[in-house]
């Protein structure tokens, strides 16, 4: 199971902060000092450049995780929920082992769904009602395009890191065929933590050590998009908001970065924080709200150039966010705490919450209600006072 969110305080080798399940045997992390030392490994820095018995050893070395389906049980409806979305009216939850959860009820009752993998799902994202992502662990992207009913792998870290490999072949650089070769030597244990799709084609997903991918035929294909020139140390990417006209990257140390042109390029934007996001919202008015730990909450305009500071009542991570209805948002704290603001606000407002629960997502139902994922399975709030 993954661990509670406070484990989110700790700080894993190099000082980086974690995402729930990021921890633990499934994601085998390594100081940033262990991938400068195989530096000089960068001639064989693409997996076509590899010996052959060495890409045989990594395929014969592939977890078993990527290959098994997940377990169907009626144990799943109490497993740990790392993220939650809508696919039209439907829910569609995901977390530990490849679990996938579905409500036609606005979160009253849920099902499983079938599941090509175990490996634990830490985001969820739907285009329209029927074509949707799931990513996590071992470098995961799972695709479904009947609402979530089931699901089949386009990506995982070993062909990831070769895509990473490939690009940076092409890119000449010499520190990103270092980094494209670590990624190959240490095997497929980065993990994804946020993905966000224009439509049904155009996407991005993001995660451990800087990794950036970008689809443009429905996952199809995904293609390595290294953000090194705004990412030099290759921190964490924690969340990332996608429009026809922009992305923005929010990660660990208060990293914040914008591309204008599909993510061919980054540049760094000024930020007000030095700790990490470990999530970006955007309002259906072009806000975008990045949230993070000891409470830390920014807003922006649509141009991320500028940011001010909100006052989130709470020294609790926030690690969770929804948009409401009204052109404001939700944050929830990694202790189950339950903040809304309306588009405007500068000081979040504390909502009643009857059973605080170590909450990983967030998401606002058809009906009204607020269904939170947690480490202890799905809850709706079935009513909140947001005026």
């Amino acid at each position: 199971m993954a661990p509670p969110r406070s484990a989110f305080g700790a700080s894993p080798p190099g000082g980086r902060h974690l995402r729930p399940g990021e921890a633990g045997s499934a994601v085998a992390l390594v100081s940033a000092a262990r991938r400068r030392a195989i530096a000089g490994l960068a001639g064989w820095a693409v997996a076509g450049l590899l010996p052959a018995s060495a890409r045989a050893a990594q395929t014969a070395a592939a977890p078993a995780a990527l290959s098994r389906p997940a377990l169907m049980s009626p144990k799943a409806l109490g497993a740990a929920m790392l993220a939650v979305t809508r696919a039209g009216s439907r829910l569609v939850a995901v977390g530990e082992r490849g679990t996938v959860l579905l409500s036609d009820d606005h979160g009253q009752h849920w099902r499983q769904a079938a599941v090509p993998v175990q490996v634990t799902l830490t985001c969820v994202s739907f285009a329209d009602e029927r074509h949707g992502w799931a990513a996590g662990h071992l470098g995961t992207i799972l695709h479904s395009d009947d609402g979530g009913l089931s699901w089949r792998k386009q990506l995982d870290g070993i062909a990831a890191a070769a895509r990473v490999a490939e690009a940076a072949r092409a890119s000449g650089d010499t520190a990103a065929l270092a980094d494209a070769q670590a990624l190959v030597d240490e095997g497929p244990d980065k993990p994804f933590f946020d993905l966000s799709f224009i439509d049904a084609r155009r996407g991005f997903a993001a995660g451990a050590y800087g990794l950036l991918f970008a689809t443009v035929d429905g996952g199809q294909t995904w293609q390595s998009r290294s953000a090194r020139a705004a990412n030099p140390q290759g921190l964490h990417l924690y969340g990332l908001r996608a429009t026809a006209s922009q992305l923005v990257v929010a990660g660990e140390q208060g990293l914040l970065m914008r591309s204008v042109n599909g993510g061919a390029s980054f540049s760094a934007l000024p930020s007000p924080y030095k700790g990490s996001f470990l999530g970006l919202l955007q309002t259906p008015g072009g806000q975008l709200i990045a949230h993070g730990l000891r409470g830390s909450a920014y807003r922006a305009g649509p141009d991320a150039a500028r940011w001010e500071r909100l006052d989130s009542q709470t020294t609790a991570t926030l690690g969770a966010s929804a948009v409401l209805p009204n052109g404001g948002f939700v944050l929830v704290s990694q202790v189950g705490e339950v903040f809304a603001a309306p588009p405007d606000a500068s000081t979040l407002r504390r909502l009643p919450v009857r059973e605080a629960l170590p909450i990983a997502g967030a998401v606002l139902a058809a009906d009204g209600a607020l269904v939170l994922a947690s480490l202890r399975g799905m809850r709706r709030l079935a009513s909140l006072p947001i005026e």
